[in-house]
């Protein structure tokens, strides 16, 4: 891993947790005690995290990993999952994006399918989503509208949440939402750090048609502050081929269809 992949790894791991100490940082990216300090004193000069005693914390202008930071952790796990939900969706439909990398990744996937980016004299697709990234790059595409949900931007995630957010969610109908997770366990459903952001993509599956739960194997097992859901609001979840049949079997229990999207790194 080169040594920008390293230090974006660092960020997501810090983006998850919130806070990581030196050792456990260096056991999850494969790497010493010693690259690990330079890499968070490096960070720590460019104000995206600040150094604690043994390790560090998000800072205070990290943003929680502006999107630019994520790209390389994970990547091919993400990308398979994109790809499979990409597959759900039919022309013509209207399409829930909660925040998050993988979500990003399904817009990216949605934007360059060809069935979408023929010229025509109206949009193919209609994506609603609080995401300001995603929004931002698919304005650029003119054969997909665009629904932004408006409220107030939070700042760590760049998702908009509250009353404002909810009021639009309310007066419009979605035939499928692609919703991510920080944490994905079978007794707690789908999980995220913020209740704001748990609440509006809530709303957002509960808007849905069909509601899917995204989140790559990584997330399996772990919980977070506030719950979104499981299967009172989803239907599906989709993961990559990291996860075990057994943990796949207590999703499926609970009432998940879950499809298993491969990955290279998986295999």
């Amino acid at each position: 891993m080169k040594r920008h992949e390293r230090m974006n790894a660092l960020l997501e791991l810090l983006g998850d947790r919130g806070r990581v100490d030196v050792e456990e940082a260096a056991t999850a990216l494969e790497v010493s005690a010693a690259t690990m300090r330079r890499d968070m004193d490096a960070l720590a000069e460019q104000q995206l995290l600040t150094r604690t005693r043994g390790g560090a914390v998000l800072s205070s202008v990290a943003y929680d990993l502006p999107i630019r930071y994520k790209h390389a952790h994970r990547s091919d796990e993400k990308e398979a999952v994109a790809k499979a939900a990409a597959r759900l969706v039919e022309r013509g439909d209207v399409v829930g994006l909660s925040g998050g990398t993988t979500t990003t990744a399904i817009a990216r996937v949605l934007a360059t399918r060809p069935d979408f980016s023929e010229a025509g004299p109206q949009p193919h697709l209609t994506i609603v989503t609080n995401s300001l990234n995603i929004a931002n790059e698919l304005a650029v595409r003119p054969q997909i509208k665009i629904v932004l949900t408006g409220g107030v931007a939070h700042s760590r995630s760049f998702e908009l949440v509250g009353p404002f957010s909810e009021l639009v969610l309310q007066q419009i109908s979605i035939d499928i939402a692609f919703i991510g997770a920080n944490g994905m366990d079978p007794m707690m459903g789908a999980t995220v750090h913020d209740e704001a952001e748990a609440r509006v993509n809530r709303l957002m599956a509960e808007r849905a048609r069909r509601a899917v739960v995204v989140a790559d194997s990584s997330k399996i097992g772990e919980r977070c502050f506030a719950r979104v859901g499981d299967a009172d609001v989803f239907d599906t979840f989709i993961t990559d081929n990291g996860a075990k049949e057994t943990t796949r079997r207590e999703f499926a229990d609970r009432g998940l269809k879950v499809v298993t999207a491969r990955s290279s790194v998986g295999e």
